[in-house]
């Protein structure tokens, strides 16, 4: 089955020519997803963190730093570190279980530019469940087939663990860590992102319906459809460009 998406592609994603534009292009949409995510209300303390590749280092990563609200995190704010943890741009600390986890699966996945986690309130309480979310709705069919649920370790305490939660997040889309919350990949920062928004959405949905009674699934052949259709990568950036032209006109200064 295949379903038609063409006329929802509004723009293009931007091509560079020059490495350093391309690292601005990435941090400035870096720093918007942090806002975004703020607005959303997944900050939650210090807790939560997003990364990407670097366009000329893809083995080193850029990530938000510990210490600073998501609503008011900078371009200025953001730090380079390699995979074991090493600060090699910037001056904050960053969150070392949580870069232990995001370096494993981008070492294990060199398909994958960013990793998006955070401690947002519906995706912990599904978390707790140890299920994957069931295709109850055309949203929540994106992730139909695509989720990992990943038991051990709960917290990486050190590079094995770390290597055991990329084993066990494997060739997964998304990743559903039992009792902390959800992880969502892309090849942009933007792709990820709007995963993730969509999947803590899609846990809220199903928290609901199941207290209401029993929610009717999504027949296989169309939820497979769906994944490759509005669950693309493309569809993922696009779907993010709507909250980045909003949150570009309201916080001009995360390009500082």
């Amino acid at each position: 089955m295949d379903i038609d998406t063409s006329g929802f592609v509004t723009r293009e994603q931007p091509v560079f020519a020059d490495v350093a534009d391309e690292r601005r292009h990435r941090l400035e949409r870096l720093a918007g997803v942090c806002r975004v995510f703020g607005r959303l209300g997944f900050a939650e303390g210090l807790l939560g963190h997003v990364t990407v590749r670097d366009p000329a280092h893809p083995d080193l990563l850029w990530v938000n730093p510990v210490g600073v609200s998501f609503r008011r995190i900078k371009v200025s704010d953001l730090i380079q570190v390699n995979h074991v943890g090493e600060t090699l741009v910037g001056r904050r600390p960053v969150n070392p279980v949580g870069l232990r986890l995001h370096a494993a699966v981008h070492e294990a996945r060199p398909d994958l530019m960013a990793v998006c986690h955070a401690h947002s309130l519906h995706g912990k309480a599904w978390s707790s469940l140890g299920r994957v979310l069931d295709p109850i709705t055309q949203d929540s069919c994106v992730f139909f087939e695509q989720q990992a649920v990943i038991r051990d370790p709960r917290v990486a305490l050190g590079p094995a663990e770390g290597q055991e939660f990329a084993r066990a997040f494997g060739q997964s889309r998304v990743a559903i860590q039992v009792g902390h919350g959800l992880f969502t990949t892309g090849q942009t920062v933007d792709e990820a992102a709007w995963w993730f928004i969509a999947m803590e959405q899609a846990c809220h949905v199903q928290l609901m319906a199941e207290a209401a009674g029993t929610p009717e699934r999504w027949p296989d052949d169309i939820a497979r459809a769906l994944v490759t259709s509005i669950g693309s990568p493309t569809f993922g950036w696009l779907s993010f460009q709507t909250l980045w032209d909003e949150i570009v006109d309201t916080d001009p200064d995360l390009f500082d």
